[in-house]
């Protein structure tokens, strides 16, 4: 299970308060205490500000006690996205270093593919990343299948594995981010706020999905987001989930330690939804 940090520090989407970060402190040490040390990051999340957030967690750790993974921004917002797209990679990795006060992350991935460069020239600048000491694996983020061979392909010739392709996959989207639709939060009398982007559903088309979810959990005596992150790892997909606070890592930990039987999952994907791709960011 990975960590998700997009809300640390991100205003625009999820209204981050600097008063949070306690808050967010805690509930990194009750996942540390579970076993769970893999943070997912990215150089647009809070426009840097998550990366500097995680700087204070990693404060008094050694760097084999943790896990972290960035992401390139490749909107073309400065030049060198714009003109240099094979040096762009590490240039941008090393600033995303400097925020975090680290020396190397552990995976570097492109966070999308809607970088101006080619396919070929983004692999020479992660090949760059990786022989330079500054990452020891690289990755995608929303690459198509297509694409995410290319890429593989691309990488090969520097002698570089594809270590990873992140994209959307949940209940929700089963065709590869509920976004806290699955926590038994919201509903339809509570819907989430608009500025949750992705996998929009108006919570009453999603009422006999959390039905199961919840009749699942209760019979577990678990939460209904471990309930639904359980059918992921079940799935044999590698989770990334968001945490706030101390109480929502203690719920996400739950998931550990048992398995939904082919019966309950069998509930679930009769209730789940294929979900769609889209052109600009969700292609894989």
């Amino acid at each position: 299970m990975s960590i998700g940090a997009w809300s640390w520090g991100d205003e625009a989407t999820w209204h981050w308060s600097p008063e949070e970060l306690p808050h967010v402190k805690e509930g990194w040490q009750v996942f540390r205490k579970a076993g769970i040390n893999w943070i997912d990051n990215a150089q647009a999340y809070g426009s840097g500000e998550s990366e500097r957030i995680c700087k204070q967690l990693f404060q008094g750790l050694n760097r084999d006690e943790f896990v972290i993974q960035t992401k390139w921004y490749v909107v073309p917002d400065n030049t060198t996205n714009l003109f240099h797209p094979s040096r762009a990679p590490a240039k941008m990795l090393k600033e995303s270093l400097e925020r975090m006060g680290l020396d190397y992350v552990d995976i570097y991935l492109v966070h999308g593919h809607i970088h101006p460069g080619s396919i070929a020239q983004t692999a020479k600048g992660l090949a760059e990343c990786v022989d330079s000491g500054m990452t020891k694996t690289v990755g995608v983020a929303n690459y198509s299948e297509k694409d995410m061979i290319e890429m593989a392909d691309e990488l090969k010739k520097y002698g570089i594995p594809l270590a990873t392709n992140q994209c959307e996959f949940s209940i929700l989207r089963r065709h590869p981010k509920s976004m806290g639709r699955l926590t038994g939060k919201y509903n339809s009398h509570n819907e989430p706020p608009k500025t949750y982007r992705f996998s929009s559903y108006p919570m009453k088309d999603i009422e006999p999905t959390l039905a199961v979810l919840d009749e699942i959990a209760k019979k577990r005596s678990k939460s209904i987001a471990a309930v639904a992150l359980n059918y992921n790892i079940s799935k044999g997909v590698v989770p990334v989930v968001g945490m706030r606070s101390a109480a929502q890592a203690r719920q996400n930990a739950q998931a550990f330690g048992w398995r939904l039987t082919r019966e309950e999952i069998k509930q679930i994907d009769e209730v789940s939804f294929e979900g769609k791709s889209t052109v600009l960011w969700q292609q894989g």
